[in-house]
């Protein structure tokens, strides 16, 4: 792995919150508000577009009393921007390493023979998702933002496109490319091509990997990504019973 890949330095302790230590919740509250269920001081994407859900302040209990209210009692979800312990009645029902990489000296370009995936193309986009694993992909994920491909012989065998949107920046995802079309640079000509539509809005890329997924890191710390930070994606359980999470949110406005 890049000797990048060491943590960064942590900001000063005074230091204004950045727009991407919580990326989801700028773009839930942001550009993508009118995709937003929002209860109170939480939000998620609909189920058929991300799983993501967030808090305004993680640290705040009554966050996470209304994340429990939106969510419902006892179901798993992934909760981002969270690097503390959740309040009592949460579970941990995993957590994943990862980074996050802000574009820093990419060189992005259009890609001449890259075609803007649409509604219709849904169905080759999940089941090229299914045979290459980058991450989450549903359904509508294509609502979020432009996705693009590269076909040969007519089937779509690369893509990427844009997924979290907080203002001032886009998050490149689903960046795959099928195994029989490997090495030939089609995942790196589709990065530049998303990237330079980004660009053209005034944003800034970046985007998010596994930390365990050190080939496609070091693929994008080569095209000019930068680490920013290392999050845990943690998934959470709601607690058993609404009340739990209110008991929580009072317990803590009274200590």
């Amino acid at each position: 792995m890049s000797t990048s890949l060491h943590p960064p330095r942590p900001p000063h302790p005074e230091a204004e919150p950045h727009v991407l230590d919580n990326p989801a919740w700028a773009s839930l509250t942001g550009p993508h508000a009118h995709l937003a269920e929002r209860h109170g001081l939480a939000a998620r994407y609909p189920a058929d577009v991300a799983p993501f859900t967030a808090l305004a302040d993680p640290a705040d209990p009554q966050a996470w009393a209304d994340l429990a209210a939106l969510v419902g009692p006892g179901v798993v979800t992934p909760v981002t921007g969270v690097a503390t312990d959740p309040p009592d009645g949460w579970q941990r029902a995993g957590a994943v390493p990862g980074v996050q990489l802000v574009a820093t000296a990419l060189r992005s370009a259009p890609d001449p023979e890259a075609v803007r995936l649409r509604p219709q193309d849904v169905p080759e986009m999940l089941d090229l998702i299914a045979r290459t694993r980058p991450g989450p992909f549903l359904p509508r994920t294509i609502a979020l933002g432009s996705y693009l491909g590269l076909r040969r012989g007519g089937r779509l065998v690369a893509m990427a496109g844009e997924r979290l949107h907080p203002p001032g920046w886009t998050e490149i995802s689903a960046v795959c490319t099928d195994p029989d079309h490997r090495g030939q640079g089609l995942a790196t000509r589709l990065v530049r091509a998303v990237a330079a539509g980004i660009r053209a809005r005034g944003e800034t890329p970046f985007l998010h990997a596994a930390a365990s997924n050190t080939p496609a890191i070091r693929l994008y710390e080569s095209l000019g990504f930068t680490l920013r930070r290392t999050p845990r994606f943690a998934v959470l359980r709601t607690p058993a019973e609404a009340g739990e999470a209110d008991r929580g949110s009072r317990s803590g406005e009274r200590a």
